[in-house]
């Protein structure tokens, strides 16, 4: 048996790190705005005539090969890919019991490492589809995403947001919504287009560990953190502005809004912007650009810069002159994909 699958990643707009349970509870109205991109991350699994699993990550160029699924609970090597593969095979009553043949699973990522534009839940959200489709058991979207969540959480010892697993399993432009009551993901109308003649897309060359900034920020708020929890109630104004300006294909609005956005996250933890970023916005704002925000949690990763379409170009050529790296995407309206 062969399945291959796909999921893409995402520029998140704006409300970004308030998707995290609990902290949207005590933000009512708290929403996130993103949008999924053509930078795919793909996951292959063939068949094996032998009864070994054996795990392979083209990107990392490292492998997990072990003769007994059990044994994947434990390896250090790999960790997410592991636990997944774990999951989908473990003992009576999961999803794959009774199956003897083992399996290759063989991931790879358009994303940089640590870019912050949800390549690892791109990734996972590919890999649970996979191994679905491996072990015959149906998965309704949402429950997937919810297995998909939680073992990036058992993973990296922290807790992830709720909103990167959406771009990746639906695609196009939307808000998430945060209530009580659950999660919407709502499709939002917006030209993908005119976005993207806006939008510049670039790897500033430091990788980032969202887990840790993320974390630092959601324990300040448990604690009862009273400027970061004003950060917050912040970022979410300024995501119902941006959805706003959004709906209304009012450009220069959703520019202020990225501006606004990007001013709320840097209050939020001293790592959230370094010199590099500093230096490529500084650049950019130089050559036209109205606005700029890194990607995820910030501290390194992807940086996005918004300007009007007669600056697209020269935005480019500041952003690679500062030693960016430039990253050709489109806006994706497909999401995840099974082969």
């Amino acid at each position: 048996m062969h399945i291959e699958t796909s999921a893409p990643t995402r520029i998140d707009l704006a409300g970004g790190t308030i998707d995290i349970w609990p902290l949207y509870l005590f933000h009512p109205g708290a929403q996130t705005l993103n949008a999924a991109i053509s930078l795919r991350a793909t996951a292959r699994i063939d068949t094996r005539p032998d009864q070994r699993v054996v795990i392979r990550s083209e990107d990392t160029e490292r492998t997990v090969e072990v003769d007994d699924w059990n044994q994947l609970r434990e390896t250090g090597e790999l960790r997410l890919l592991s636990l997944l593969t774990h999951w989908f095979l473990r003992g009576p009553g999961a999803p794959a019991h009774g199956r003897k043949d083992g399996l290759t699973l063989t991931t790879k990522s358009q994303s940089p490492a640590g870019a912050g534009i949800a390549g690892s839940s791109a990734l996972n959200v590919a890999v649970c589809a996979a191994l679905a489709a491996w072990t015959r058991h149906h998965h309704e979207p949402e429950a997937l995403l919810q297995i998909a969540m939680n073992i990036e959480a058992q993973a990296i010892n922290v807790p992830t947001g709720l909103q990167d697993y959406r771009p990746a399993m639906y695609g196009g432009i939307a808000a998430v919504e945060l209530d009580v009551d659950g999660v919407r993901r709502v499709a939002l109308d917006v030209d993908a287009r005119e976005l993207e003649r806006r939008i510049v897309l670039c790897y500033t060359g430091e990788p980032r560990n969202s887990g840790t900034n993320n974390w630092e920020i959601t324990k300040k708020h448990i604690d009862g953190d009273q400027f970061v929890f004003d950060c917050f109630e912040r970022i979410r104004d300024t995501a119902a502005h941006m959805r706003d300006a959004l709906r209304r294909a009012d450009w220069d609005g959703v520019g202020r809004a990225i501006a606004e956005e990007w001013e709320n996250r840097k209050r939020l933890a001293p790592g959230v912007t370094t010199p590099v970023i500093e230096d490529l916005i500084a650049r950019a704002r130089a050559a036209g650009a109205t606005a700029a925000k890194v990607c995820g949690a910030g501290g390194g990763g992807c940086l996005f810069c918004y300007g009007p379409p007669d600056r697209w170009t020269a935005i480019r050529e500041a952003l690679a002159s500062g030693g960016a790296r430039l990253l050709d995407y489109r806006i994706e309206r497909d999401g995840l994909t099974r082969g």
